[in-house]
């Protein structure tokens, strides 16, 4: 994959050999973060603390429907230049009623500029699935995600990369890698374990670039980030778990300190 390194002086102090970070707005080394329900003063407080070292905001699911405040909540993110997007559940609830029309309504009533298309929940025919994002990536940038839910629900490697190569080609700006908010699913195994062998297939035909891996645990991110680097795409990120991962990328919490010092 690659390292390089530099003298680390855009942070509160210099440090020799630190691995190099992309700069915002990126393509790689996107920090997706899960906003499961933050309070407008969270939000404030969050930005404050995190906003320099994440990409993108997901209001996780559904729960914009239900949030109180969703447009002063929006806009705070607008303002501070943070992009959002409403979880994928929220477009499968709208396309399972026949409402994918009003959905659209919606992403506009909102200045949405990003949307999520899965089937996490739901079962659609995929080239159906394509069509959405055909559609969709017309008025919004798009972002889809592959894989299930259900964690009885085992694709074969072959069949990822067959989903994620039609998702791009049918307009997606990256691919999600599902993992649920709790990383065991999809890319994982119940036990939150890395199904290594599938990723490892997924990235033989799939560039990394174009993949945001849901890593929601700190092992996972780990693992990601070992694999691929400290500008790897990672995702379903807690809000307080930001600047915790920014320091793995960096070398400079336990778990990768050693691994980036060998890589000089």
């Amino acid at each position: 994959m690659g390292f390089f390194f530099k003298i680390c002086s855009n942070m509160n102090y210099s440090l020799n050999n630190i691995p190099e970070r992309t700069q915002k707005p990126r393509e790689k080394g996107i920090t997706m973060v899960m906003d499961k329900g933050l309070s407008l003063r969270e939000v404030e407080n969050f930005l404050e603390v995190a906003g320099p070292h994440t990409d993108i905001v997901k209001l996780g699911w559904s729960t914009s429907f239900v949030t109180p405040n969703l447009k002063e909540k929006l806009r705070i993110y607008r303002d501070a230049g943070m992009p959002t997007y409403f979880g994928g559940t929220l477009f499968e609830a709208f396309a399972i009623r026949n409402q994918f029309d009003d959905y659209r309504r919606v992403l506009d009533e909102y200045q949405m500029e990003y949307a999520e298309i899965s089937d996490g929940s739901i079962d659609i025919p995929h080239q159906e699935k394509c069509e959405y994002i055909r559609k969709l990536s017309g008025q919004v940038t798009v972002i889809s995600e592959v894989g299930s839910k259900d964690a009885e629900k085992i694709f074969a490697p072959y069949k990822w990369i067959a989903l994620m190569k039609a998702e791009i080609e049918a307009g997606s700006w990256k691919i999600i890698a599902e993992a649920r908010e709790g990383g065991n699913v999809g890319i994982y195994r119940d036990s939150g374990e890395v199904r290594q062998g599938l990723v490892d297939e997924i990235l033989t035909q799939v560039p990394e670039g174009t993949i945001i891996w849901e890593a929601p645990q700190k092992n996972q991110q780990v693992w990601f980030i070992k694999l691929i680097g400290a500008n790897v795409n990672l995702g379903n990120i807690a809000p307080t778990e930001v600047i915790p991962l920014e320091t793995i990328r960096l070398g400079l919490r336990g778990d990768t300190f050693d691994f980036f010092l060998n890589h000089k």
